[in-house]
């Protein structure tokens, strides 16, 4: 299976070598690193070309980096059920970075594309309707960046005088409670259940 991939990895480099920087075979799995702005372009020939046919976009998702300069990865899985083949497009996006929308050659990527946008916040030129799809519309912010609090911003609650929904600003009623993550084995001063058993056996 690898050799194969590495020959379909030659054969995309060398007929659209504008479009891919490097390219990597690890555990059978093809990935390519390419060019944001020829995207489009690409993924149509990967969808024609008669030794790709990568006809089913299976899913477009990212990941944050938030020490890089081009702080996103916007990761593309396609699969050829021709050739049983399956690649990945990895393009580097900064925070301000438009990202051509695939609508156009995969209409299954509006609403991948929407996700990426509700939870990332990078945003698809020439989406046809690019807006909120997991999250409300108000929602502050953008839940899968690693700077995002894991409390978010904003409560949603039914307020029974008011007869409706409400929003309001994050209000904790405890302090967070202290852990202690230490093993028993470890010194902890409390028993766990069933250590008595292991006392009275070693007496």
């Amino acid at each position: 299976m690898s050799e194969a991939l590495r020959e379909l990895a030659a054969h995309i480099e060398a007929k659209r070598p504008d479009c891919v920087v490097s390219w990597d075979v690890t555990h059978d799995e093809l990935t390519l690193q390419v060019a944001l702005s020829l995207i489009p372009s690409l993924v149509e020939f990967l969808k024609t070309d008669n030794s790709c046919m990568f006809s089913t976009l299976v899913d477009i998702t990212a990941i944050d980096h938030p020490e890089r300069d081009a702080r996103f990865d916007v990761v593309y899985h396609f699969l050829s059920m021709y050739r049983n083949h399956r690649i990945r497009l990895k393009a580097a996006v900064r925070e301000d970075d438009l990202v051509p929308s695939l609508t156009d050659v995969h209409s299954s990527a509006n609403w991948f594309e929407r996700e990426v946008f509700d939870m990332f916040g990078i945003i698809f030129s020439g989406h046809p309707d690019l807006r909120r799809i997991l999250t409300d519309y108000g929602f502050r912010g953008y839940p899968l960046r690693k700077d995002f609090p894991t409390t978010g911003y904003t409560e949603v609650r039914y307020d029974d005088e008011q007869k409706r929904v409400v929003y309001e600003p994050v209000s904790l009623v405890q302090e967070y409670r202290q852990f202690d993550f230490m093993s028993p084995w470890e010194g902890a001063e409390y028993v766990l259940p069933g250590d008595d058993k292991a006392e009275a056996e070693a007496k």
